[in-house]
């Protein structure tokens, strides 16, 4: 059996901007694992192929072993299609003999099953075409399969993610090195320390709630605290942090100060003091000494996100604070309002207040307005810098993706541009 992932369709990956410009839905993380690594694990499938936006194919192919957007993988196999939104939960855990397929409200497949006669029979033509010719034609699901819809319901789901993950995986007790005097409190069992990590002395690791589950190559620091749920992924500096219930730190990330039921998508710098809660952080970007964000509205009504620009959506929860795209960089003093959307390759000046509630990609928040700014070059050369600090390249391929990200956002951030003039020339 192979596995297909796809992320194809705009309306639903629109929802999750502004971390799904580069990455797909599924490299998204809630708990210890991404949401791919959810589904594979449930299924158990090692064959993987996937369907990408033409955009950020070329960029994909060089963080992943599997076929990109390559139309034989439809070929050959039994197939099961599953959408990157899907939640692993919901799928069967052994194949099953048969096509079928479920679709959302809109038609647009979340998962399918295809035996090589019948894919034979759907259209070839592209990826979109074979999923819509499987839409219409292929026996209908019993099966309910649930979705994630929002970014934001990864963060709210974060904690539990945590601890179920923690108990699939199956590891505990304590491989590396934790160096005394030291605290661990809760049960031992709901610890799982990798080899070649160091916990320094005068640490407090606090399972008593939630397991904590700490990767190969971590460092905590002195006087940090450590509560569960709560995962650090590999070679992550914990340094003096107050590392509340519910988070989850990708790789190569430095942390410092507050951070409370947020996840950090990986190579991303909290380094100093500052409240981060309820956040959503992508990759290579750097917060600002004192940067903290607001994650309850002081009159405990539910929190609104507006991922445009335009429109705002109500989350349902009281606790929301902020998303925050790829490569962002925020100055000293930066303060984020409840429920923030702020794009990728943005740069903010803090104002001593809270900043607006949306910020476009690519936009400069300068003297409380939006600008162009020194342009993207300018930003292409920080992140290229910023990028070969942890050992990565900036490629020609990332250059292209963010150019057509650039494109694509170009419409809010020229809006908030002309807006900002007009406040200026006042």
């Amino acid at each position: 059996m192979r596995l297909i992932f796809i992320d194809r369709n705009e309306s639903s990956r629109a929802n999750f901007y502004p971390l799904s410009y580069s990455r797909p839905i599924w490299d998204l993380r809630c708990g210890i694992r991404s949401l791919a690594e959810k589904i594979i694990a449930r299924l158990g499938v090692s064959d993987i192929a996937c369907f990408v936006p033409d955009t950020m194919a070329e960029a994909y192919r060089q963080k992943t072993s599997w076929p990109v957007n390559d139309l034989s993988s439809l070929c050959g196999d039994e197939l099961f299609i599953v959408d990157g939104r899907v939640k692993a939960e919901g799928l069967p855990k052994t194949a099953q003999s048969g096509s079928e397929v479920t679709t959302d409200s809109e038609g647009n497949v979340l998962y399918a099953r295809v035996d090589p006669s019948q894919a034979a029979t759907l259209a070839q033509d592209d990826i979109d075409a074979f999923l819509s010719s499987a839409g219409r034609t292929l026996s209908r699901s019993e099966r309910s399969v649930a979705t994630w819809n929002y970014t934001w319901d990864l963060i709210l789901a974060n904690a539990e993610e945590i601890r179920r993950d923690f108990a699939s995986l199956g590891r505990q007790g304590i491989e590396g090195v934790v160096e005394e005097p030291n605290a661990l409190r809760g049960s031992r069992n709901d610890i799982y320390i990798a080899p070649g990590a160091l916990v320094h002395p005068m640490v407090v690791i606090d399972a008593e709630h939630g397991p904590v589950y700490i990767e190969q190559g971590v460092q905590i620091h002195p006087f940090s605290r450590i509560e569960g749920p709560c995962y650090i992924g590999a070679k992550s500096i914990v340094l003096g942090a107050k590392c509340r219930e519910g988070n989850s730190i990708g790789p190569m990330c430095r942390i410092g100060g507050e951070v409370e039921e947020s996840i950090l998508q990986g190579y991303s710098n909290k380094y100093h003091d500052g409240f981060l809660g309820h956040a959503y952080v992508g990759e290579w970007v750097n917060l600002g000494a004192l940067t903290t964000n607001s994650d309850l509205k002081n009159d405990y009504t539910t929190v609104s996100v507006m991922l445009d620009g335009k429109h705002a959506i109500d989350t349902g929860s009281t606790k929301v604070g902020s998303l925050i795209g790829d490569h962002t960089k925020t100055s000293i003093g930066t303060f984020l309002n409840t429920g923030a959307c702020i794009g990728a390759m943005a740069v903010l000046m803090a104002t001593g207040k809270p900043l607006p509630k949306f910020i476009p990609s690519f936009g400069w928040y300068v003297e409380g307005v939006v600008t162009k700014g020194f342009g993207r070059t300018s930003l292409y050369k920080t992140a290229e810098a910023a990028m070969s600090r942890r050992g990565c390249q900036w490629t020609g391929a990332d250059r292209a993706m963010w150019d057509a990200v650039f494109e694509l956002t170009a419409p809010a951030r020229n809006e908030a541009v002309r807006r900002g003039r007009i406040a200026m020339s006042k």
